[in-house]
This record gives structure tokens, sequence and C-alpha cells, in this order.
């Protein structure tokens, strides 16, 4: 290892990673493994590129220096970021698998034990079977998810990052809901949205901003198509801001005329789910533990909506075309995997089908500490409402006023929410 005081961590970090990446390798009794997927690379060596969808592999010995092959290309990335000093790079006319393959035998694995991520997105089944076909005096045994085993679990230098991160997804998502107005395109919005990330030291994210007004909210992932956002409708946002390809995401809504009854419903159960989180989940709770809190309270809402997706995932290194951990880790019923100090999730109580077409969102991105959990955010999560861009504009001197009539329907609106949530409460306590 070349020892250097310029990667994205201290030195220390890259040795504690790869130190415990070998003790797994020993406790798997293999003599080596091939790392291909781009996370994983990121995360042993801070290598990184976008030319990944070009064979690379890290190969990583029990005893011996580790080395990469990459693209001809690509190898001044192994240089100028990482503490890799030995690199096989292969041209364009050549045959990446080949040079692997020759790579293996030059350090004397060829007859060795050696764990590959065989459900990696970078290594096909092709690639795979060309391997398998030409070592074969060698034993290739599947190691997939070896280094996420270290990765889940963000270390104390990894959640400072992750604020860098956090930064970005606040000041992108403040641009957006800023932008969000009668008249204006879907596209200028995003591009809102983007341009303050940037401008807050923000990187490329694995995906650009979600951004979905009126009818088009219950498309699942859409984002800006040029629709022209229309006074009395909502728009549905979730930003995931990076910095060194870490991220943090967040969902928000906004409402451009008066706040409906169902809408206000379904945003304070969302903010309830969400303080619920911040009340209950610890340590030694279960994944499923914690989706059927989540769930029980989206469940119990009256205004036609579901929770149509597992309620959150792991969120840290991601490249294109994901920002998400969720292989690793999700919040889903049935799953027995226990929370620890220092996991990351994205939590999602989403409301998908309000009043049968809308969708609306607020969520967060949490850390797990010893006792409890913390919000990387300190944004403000009720919907933004901009009463003034409704069908029935009012004038802009009595645009934020509320009239009596306002205040009684708001207090019974609360009074039925409130019912709602009591209903959740008894939901969660029988689950």
């Amino acid at each position: 290892m070349k020892e250097r005081d310029d990667m994205t961590f201290p030195f220390e970090e890259y040795q504690r990673r790869l130190s415990g990446l070998r003790e797994r390798i020993a406790e798997r009794h293999l003599d080596a493994v091939v790392i291909t997927d781009p996370e994983n690379i990121m995360y042993l060596t801070d290598y990184q590129t976008t030319g990944y969808s070009f064979f690379q592999a890290l190969v990583v010995p029990l005893e011996d220096e580790p080395f990469m092959i990459t693209r001809a290309l690509e190898e001044s990335n192994v240089h100028a970021r990482t503490w890799v000093e030995r690199t096989r790079p292969y041209p364009d006319t050549g045959d990446a698998i080949q040079m692997l393959v020759d790579a293996l035998r030059e350090f004397h694995l060829d007859k060795k034990r050696i764990g590959y991520e065989r459900n990696s997105y970078y290594f096909p089944a092709y690639q795979q079977d060309f391997v398998h076909t030409t070592l074969t005096e060698g034993k290739l045994l599947d190691c997939f998810g070896i280094v996420e085993q270290g990765r889940i679990r963000k270390s104390r230098v990894e959640i400072e990052l992750m604020r860098k991160a956090a930064h970005a997804t606040e000041e992108g998502m403040k641009a957006g809901l800023e932008a969000s107005l009668a008249g204006v395109t879907e596209n200028e919005i995003a591009a809102a949205i983007s341009s303050a990330m940037f401008c807050a030291g923000g990187e490329f994210p694995a995906v650009m901003p979600y951004v979905a007004s009126g009818p088009r909210t219950m498309i699942g992932h859409a984002t800006w198509e040029g629709r022209t956002v229309q006074p009395g409708e909502h728009v549905f946002l979730e930003v995931g801001g990076c910095y060194r390809r870490y991220h943090t995401a967040m969902m928000r809504t906004v409402i451009l005329g008066e706040m409906t009854d169902s809408m206000f419903k379904a945003q304070e159960l969302m903010k309830y789910a969400l303080n619920c989180v911040h009340d209950n989940v610890q340590p030694g709770m279960t994944v499923s533990d914690v989706d059927n809190m989540i769930r029980a309270i989206i469940t119990a809402n009256t205004v036609g909506a579901r929770l149509v997706t597992r309620s959150g995932y792991s969120i840290g290194i991601a490249f294109p075309p994901s920002w998400d951990e969720g292989y690793i880790m999700s919040l889903k019923q049935g799953e027995s995997a226990i929370l620890e100090e220092g996991m990351t999730f994205h939590i999602i109580p989403w409301m998908w089908g309000v009043d049968g077409d809308k969708t609306v969102g607020i969520s967060d991105t949490i850390y797990i500490t010893e006792n409890g959990c913390e919000s990387f955010f300190t944004m403000e999560r009720d919907f933004t409402v901009k009463r003034d861009q409704g069908t029935k504009a009012l004038p802009n001197k009595t645009a934020d006023r509320k009239s009596k009539s306002d205040d009684d329907k708001a207090a019974s609106t609360t009074e039925e929410t409130r019912e709602e949530i009591i209903n959740a409460k008894t939901n969660i306590a029988s689950v």
C-alpha cells in the first residue's frame, strides 16, 4: 500500500477497511477475492471513475499486495486517487477478462481458492464463464457481500462526510421548493435543484432529482419531462445529494393553492411516522420491526393512500443507476437483519394515491447511534403551501391570511387527523 494524505479519508481508514476484509477472507478459507462492484472498489481504495461500464477489478490476496485490472484510460485514476501500486491495464483493443486471468497467474493465484462477486452488475455471466473455463486448476467461489459486510456500518469519518452530502441535499431541496410555481416547467424546477446542489459543493448524484407534478406524481420514479405545472396542483420532489459518492436523500411536497383536508391528513401521518422513527428506532431492532411500525401508521390513513414500497433502505456509497444500498439492507416485512450503530437509512413513509390520484412524500435520512437515531437534516417537514398559486389566486396582500372559516376548517381537520393517529398508535401496539 502506498501511504498518502490526499484521499477522501485518512489513510488509516483504508487500512482498517482492508484489514476487516482480509479477516472475512480468512473466515471463508479463501486465498483472494476479485471485487468488481464500483461501490466496493471505491470503499476499499478511493478509486472512482464514470467509466465503470468497462470492466474493472480489484484483486485482494489474503497476504500479498492487492492489484487492479482497469481499462488503460482509467489507470490514471488508480495513480491519482488510490493507495494501490500494482496495476494491469488493458487497451481498448484488448481482452479485459484475459488480462484478469493472466494477472491471477502472474501473482500465483490461478490454482488457489478465489472468491468473486457472482451477483455483480459489472461482471456478467459470460465473463464469469470464461474465467471458470480457463482457470481449471483453481476453485472459484461466490463471495458476494463480503465487502458489504464492512460497508453497512459507517465509521465516524463516513458519518461526517455524509453531512456534506446532506448539505447539498438540503440546498437542492430548498431551491426546488422555491422554484415550484404555477406556470414553470418541471425542467426549470429540476435545473434549480441541480444548480443549488452543485453550488453547495455537491457532486453528480447516482440519480438526478425526481420532479413530478399533478397527475404525473402517480407514475413510479417519474421525473421531469417538460410539463408545465398548473395552478392548484401539487409537486412531488425527491432529491439525493452526493459528496465523494456518498449520498443522503429526502422527499418533500409543494401545494399550489389551499391545503385540502386529505392532504393535511397525509402530511400529519407522515410526520408522525418520522417522529416515531426518531422516538423508537435503536440498535437491536430488526428491519422488520421498523417497517411494521411505519407501515401500521401509513395504513391507518383514511385518504385512500398506501405505502406501496419498502419503508426505507440503507444509503451511502453509490454510482448510477441507483443512490441506495437497499440490496445490502432494506426495511421490509419478514426481514430479520438487526440494526447496529453506524447504519444509515433513507426512511420513506410516503403515501401513494391520496384521493386516488396524488402521491406525496416527506422523508428523512438517519444514522443509528449508540442509543437511538439522528437525522442528517434540519429542514422543516411540513408541506410547502403556496396559497396564492391556486386556481383562484388570492391578492398578494392577503395571500397568507386565513379567514375564520379557514381556521375552523383546519381545527376540524386536525381533530380528525388526531383520531387517525390514535388509530395508528393502536395498530403499532398490536404489531
